[in-house]
């Protein structure tokens, strides 16, 4: 790979993988904005309720699909009702809030939403079983997911015009969906997998779409079954992972990936309160990267490409955490970056 390989992120960068805690957009986006100047991410706040949940969220931009909140979870539904209408009001006042904060902002902001894999093993037909086990019903989700993402993003771009778009696709569900570990509404057996390739053409016109709107398509999945060859052949140009999880099992596909030319986003700071042991590890920026150089040693992929491919994160999201936790994790995590920053100098020296 080529030493001049470019990524969609300053060198260095530290960013956060979503949610946050609290309930206010504004205090939320100008934390997020002062504390991760260099890749800054649109605040979720789940603590909100229904319709600031992850699937609410994206639930909110589907076209054509509206869905409702049944004591089982989220499911379709006739009409548009109040869960949808909370949903998309709660994504109002966190845009109203970006555009207020971030309106002059020029560099690379990233934005989240629940991935088509995601939603459909999380909503579920009338009938009560999840959506996934319908084929046809999986491609409307898909076709409905794809056009309300790009009008998302045009509604982003028309707040923060400056700002280049990194959307981050969130599919936690994906490897159980392709695994047929899902239970069925009973609870009794499990749905059938989905085939692979299916998945994998799914998730490419969703990354091709987003490319075509000139943003750059990336897939976060903190399951250690993350399937990275699938999200990568699927156009994702940068990969969001714990990695805590990753083992040695990970390497060939992990390299692979920075191979050709990938970008990794890897968590590396716990997102809950820390133990006494964690906090020493949060206080030393050097140990709280250690898995990346472990990672990057293994791969024997030069030191000079580390900070520029990678982006260190928090493990997951931080809506769990305390309000000082979630600062003192963002804190870690751009020190850490910095430590990769330096390596190639601390190896010459």
């Amino acid at each position: 790979m080529s030493e001049q390989q470019s990524y969609p992120w300053p060198n260095a960068s530290s960013t956060g993988v979503g949610s946050w805690p609290g309930d206010d957009p504004d205090e939320a986006v100008r934390t997020i904005l002062g504390e991760l100047p260099a890749l800054p991410h649109l605040p979720e706040l789940p603590e909100r309720g229904v319709g600031a949940d992850m699937v609410g969220r994206t639930a909110g931009l589907l076209v054509d699909l509206p869905v409702e909140v049944q004591p089982s979870g989220w499911r379709v539904a006739d009409t548009p009702g109040r869960d949808l209408a909370r949903a998309t009001g709660f994504m109002s006042y966190d845009l109203d809030a970006l555009t207020e904060h971030a309106h002059a902002f020029t560099g690379t902001l990233k934005i989240q939403v629940a991935g088509p894999w995601t939603l459909a093993a999380s909503i579920e037909l009338r009938n009560g079983q999840r959506l996934v086990s319908d084929p046809g019903a999986c491609r409307d989700l898909a076709e409905s997911h794809l056009e309300g993402v790009l009008a998302h993003i045009d509604r982003v771009r028309g707040g923060v015009p400056g700002a280049r778009l990194l959307v981050q696709v969130d599919e936690p569900s994906l490897p159980a969906v392709l695994l047929g570990s899902l239970p069925t509404a009973s609870g009794l057996s499990r749905l059938r997998p989905v085939d692979r390739v299916r998945a994998e053409d799914v998730l490419r016109n969703l990354f091709s779409g987003i490319s075509g709107a000139g943003a750059v398509p990336a897939a976060h999945c903190c399951d250690p079954g993350a399937p990275l060859d699938l999200l990568r052949r699927s156009g994702a140009e940068a990969l969001s992972l714990d990695a805590l999880l990753l083992t040695r099992d990970h390497d060939e596909m992990v390299g692979t990936a920075v191979e050709a030319g990938t970008g990794l986003l890897l968590g590396v700071v716990p997102t809950t309160d820390a133990t006494p042991a964690q906090t020493a590890r949060m206080s030393d920026p050097a140990a709280t990267v250690d898995p990346v150089r472990d990672l990057w040693n293994r791969l024997g992929i030069t030191p000079d490409l580390l900070s520029r491919a990678v982006v260190t994160t928090p493990t997951c999201g931080l809506a769990g955490a305390s309000p000082g936790h979630a600062r003192a994790a963002l804190t870690a995590a751009r020190a850490g970056a910095r430590v990769l920053r330096d390596e190639p100098r601390r190896q010459a020296s």
